[in-house]
């Protein structure tokens, strides 16, 4: 489990929305939320949905459970929180989570289409499947928030998961990593998109993951 200081954590999140910003991982109204665990049972979490402009004074500090210890949360965050801390609970290994509304990516989510494993540099971030599409519920909501936890809990090889026709929801060891993933995940489904004009994309082999885990292990690569 990863751990740092909470004034660590809100300049890393703010490096992140950056990144975020300027390699079109946002959608035009620059709506995101980002959070970081900083201890075992305590996060920063960004405290509005717009980030085009966040500083480091725009974080709050909350438990794993979602109570606000440090800082205001805008009204509309209320629905959002559920969503991170569920993440939180039961990945004890997860550092960072990250939702948007990433244009390819998104569009998946609206065609309520799984992201599949076409892409190889997706298996070097750890995915074993493809990304899943929950069914629909209001943002937020208990059927929401309990989709997402089911995917954290019980599939260790997905870091990400589609909510239908509304976005992404991502998470990893540390925000930067977790924005690299996203980063990877909108280029997969961009090129899924583009590859239809030439027949369609091609799923990878059934041994590609193991293959590819294999070359990591001997290479010390990660991604």
């Amino acid at each position: 489990m990863r751990t740092t200081s909470p004034n660590e954590a809100r300049e890393e999140l703010v490096k992140t929305a950056h990144y975020l910003a300027s390699h079109a991982l946002l959608f035009r109204g620059n709506h995101a939320n980002l959070s970081a665990r900083i201890s075992e049972d305590r996060i920063v979490m960004t405290r509005g949905g717009n980030i085009a402009n966040l500083t480091v004074d725009d974080f709050a500090l909350l438990t794993v459970h979602g109570q606000i210890l440090e800082g205001n949360m805008d009204p509309v965050m209320a629905e959002i929180v559920d969503m991170h801390v569920a993440v939180y609970q039961v990945r004890p290994s997860c550092g960072a989570v990250i939702h948007t509304h990433a244009p390819h990516v998104t569009a998946f989510s609206v065609a309520q289409k799984s992201i599949p494993l076409v892409y190889e540099p997706l298996l070097r971030f750890g995915l074993t499947e493809p990304v899943p599409v929950i069914p629909w519920a209001p943002r937020g909501s208990k059927a929401s928030v309990e989709q997402i936890r089911d995917i954290a809990q019980h599939h260790p090889g997905l870091p990400a998961v589609l909510m239908a026709n509304h976005g992404i929801l991502v998470f990893g060891d540390g925000p930067m990593e977790t924005a690299a993933l996203l980063g990877t995940l909108e280029e997969a489904a961009e090129l899924y998109i583009l590859a239809q004009s030439l027949g369609g994309a091609k799923l990878l082999p059934e041994r590609a993951v193991q293959d590819v885990m294999e070359r990591m292990q001997t290479f010390g690569s990660k991604h």
